[in-house]
């Protein structure tokens, strides 16, 4: 199994950045070999894709947060990042990490992010 731990979420003012941090462990083939992202989830909704960081260091990321965030990954560390800037109260959330290895899509547990007008 994998496990996806996210942080760095809290409450920031409009205008404002945060850098999201999930550390990936668990039973994994290759760190390198497996797709990371972020989604956020905001009540009543579905939950939305936000960024991708693919095993082959493309990066994909939503019309709403694009040229505001950045996902990196390091591999060495297990983990992936989304530095987010020039935040607005729509970006106001629950963020999610995910990942798919061999069939399997795993969820972290999500961070709170809250930006206030």
């Amino acid at each position: 199994q994998v496990q996806l731990v996210e942080s760095g979420g809290g409450l920031v003012q409009a205008g404002g950045s945060l850098r999201l941090t999930c550390v990936v462990s668990g039973t994994i083939e290759s760190i390198s070999s497996i797709p990371l992202g972020w989604h956020c989830q905001t009540p009543g909704k579905q939950r939305e894709f936000v960024a991708l960081a693919s095993a082959v260091d493309g990066k994909t990321y939503s019309g709403a947060v694009k040229g505001r965030s950045t996902i990196t990954r390091d591999n060495a560390k297990s983990t992936v990042y989304l530095d987010m800037k020039n935040l607005k109260p729509e970006d106001t959330g629950v963020y999610y990490c995910v990942t798919h290895d061999r069939g399997v899509t795993s969820w972290g547990q999500g961070t709170q992010v809250t930006v206030s007008s």
